[in-house]
């Protein structure tokens, strides 16, 4: 009989890092039966979704407030929808607030829970590790410095290494040319400033505008902003309409990054992707202002970039709430264009992070390790 499983991913990051999975799952184990949580990537994969990830991420305090009485109502159609489907297991992928709560629903209801991609817990909330202990049969780690920290508090996880570095070489193995971008785009040949502004509006709104304020100092570059998927055209123009040489391009992320020079990056796995494609970046970050005041309070770390964080060390320079304005983006982001004073080093950090996060097959080895338990 085949084995069912349940898979919940609440962001675009969960999508990227489930239809991973999924690709592994389904080679592994083509009469797996799966129901799952996610966006495009996944539905690619295994078609429509129980819940899509339009309808799901509330970033920041303030906005997960707004939204309590939303996130109540998919709790309760989960629930129904996993008792529903009947699987053999859970995976659960990051998206914290809302798998916590339904890793502990299953544990009552001795349903086997596999978590992939840690909550950040050694950023806050690190009590929650009892919680994970707990309730999580299997976790998977994707940062090498969360096993240490997992086994400081008596769990065993896995790190089977970081699923992004197969994406980057999958990506490279069908990158387009510069010739072929620039024609499929209709884009002059002009050097290229990348800009990735987040997936959700919100964030999108408040960071946008100064990034594309700091790059109109610079005529003779491009400037081409990578659309959220979930979003169209029509919702940048407002922003965009104001500034030259401003263009967006959808579902092209890494041929976008492939071919800039710099990139001014939202905080996230993005600013892991850009650095494993080698493109110096400023990592800009601005919430709204009572989400960040509490954060603020009770998260305790050093950085809030991937690159940063992997390495210990400021290697991408951080702008974050008043630091991210325009006059700051600027002044960053001429160290990291051609003939910038910071461009070398970051470039050198960059081929020691790659290093750090060990081989590929990340996707492979936890399909691999899933199957075999269940």
């Amino acid at each position: 009989m085949s084995k069912k499983l349940y898979i919940i991913a609440g962001e675009a990051s969960g999508d990227l890092h489930g239809s991973n999975l999924l690709e592994e799952l389904f080679n592994q184990s083509p009469e797996l039966k799966v129901r799952f949580w996610g966006g495009d990537r996944m539905s690619a994969l295994a078609g429509e979704p129980a819940k899509h990830i339009k309808d799901l991420a509330f970033m920041g305090f303030w906005e997960v407030i707004t939204n309590l009485r939303t996130i109540a109502a998919n709790l309760r159609f989960c629930k129904e929808d996993i008792v529903k489907f009947k699987p053999d297991a859970l995976v659960l992928i990051d998206y914290p607030g809302f798998n916590l709560r339904i890793a502990q629903w299953a544990k009552k209801k001795n349903i086997k829970v596999y978590y992939y991609v840690s909550p950040q817990v050694w950023a806050w909330k690190e009590n929650r590790v009892h919680k994970i202990k707990a309730c999580v049969n299997e976790m998977f780690v994707i940062l090498p410095f969360e096993k240490d920290f997992y086994k400081k508090h008596k769990f065993d996880v896995k790190y089977l290494g970081h699923p992004l570095l197969d994406e980057i070489e999958k990506f490279k193995s069908r990158a387009l040319t510069r010739e072929a971008f620039l024609l499929e785009n209709k884009l002059p040949e002009k050097p290229i400033i990348a800009i990735l502004p987040g997936s959700r509006k919100q964030e999108i709104k408040v960071k946008l505008p100064l990034m594309l304020d700091a790059c109109k100092n610079f005529p003779e570059y491009q400037f081409i902003i990578a659309g959220a998927p979930s979003l169209d055209k029509e919702f940048y123009r407002p922003i965009c309409d104001r500034f030259e040489d401003t263009n967006i391009v959808f579902g092209q992320t890494y041929n976008l990054l492939n071919q800039a020079v710099s990139a001014l990056v939202t905080s996230g796995t993005a600013t892991l992707e850009t650095a494993l494609l080698e493109v110096p970046q400023v990592v800009c970050y601005k919430a709204n202002s009572i989400s960040y005041q509490i954060a603020k309070r009770l998260i305790k770390i050093k950085f809030i970039s991937l690159v940063n964080l992997i390495m210990d060390e400021e290697v991408v320079k951080e702008l974050i709430q008043n630091e991210c304005n325009a006059t700051l983006i600027l002044k960053e982001l001429k160290e990291i264009l051609p003939n910038g004073n910071k461009r070398n080093r970051i470039s050198l950090k960059y081929k020691e992070l790659i290093s750090k996060l060990g081989g590929g097959g990340a996707s492979r080895k936890v399909a691999e390790a899933i199957l075999s338990s269940l």
